[in-house]
């Protein structure tokens, strides 16, 4: 989606709690079941993605959150309240739609970043 064609309106989204999906439908007909862990990592929060270019904070130890409450704000998008407390993102419909059209593509750069890093997604409990 670019800036001049905004994301069509959600008609659906339901919170998969047994398979850490949030699922989100479109009214151009497009669904997406955008993973917990996705949603956690990619948060358009400061917290994760700093203040500019450069700053983001790579997410770890994320495998397995979960999302606690979605909660609607205003009629332009969700706020997450995820298991490990995180709450400062603010999820825009045309954000949850670009995030469902290119989640490949950033899943794959996310453990990418995880390998480059020597980092892990499993909790540090599970760590070995």
């Amino acid at each position: 989606m670019n800036a001049a064609q905004p994301a069509p309106p959600p008609v659906e989204i339901i919170l998969h709690q047994q398979s850490h999906l949030l699922e989100v439908a479109f009214a151009d007909g497009r669904r997406f079941k955008l993973p917990c862990e996705f949603l956690r990592v990619y948060s358009p929060s400061a917290e994760v993605r700093g203040h500019g270019p450069g700053q983001e904070v790579l997410q770890t130890g994320k495998k397995e959150v979960t999302i606690a409450r979605v909660e609607p704000v205003g009629n332009y998008a969700v706020r997450l309240v995820f298991s490990d407390g995180h709450s400062s993102g603010i999820y825009s419909w045309d954000l949850l739609y670009d995030y469902g059209l290119h989640q490949d593509t950033m899943w794959r750069e996310y453990l990418e970043r995880l390998r480059t890093a020597d980092a892990s997604r499993e909790p540090v409990a599970r760590r070995k």
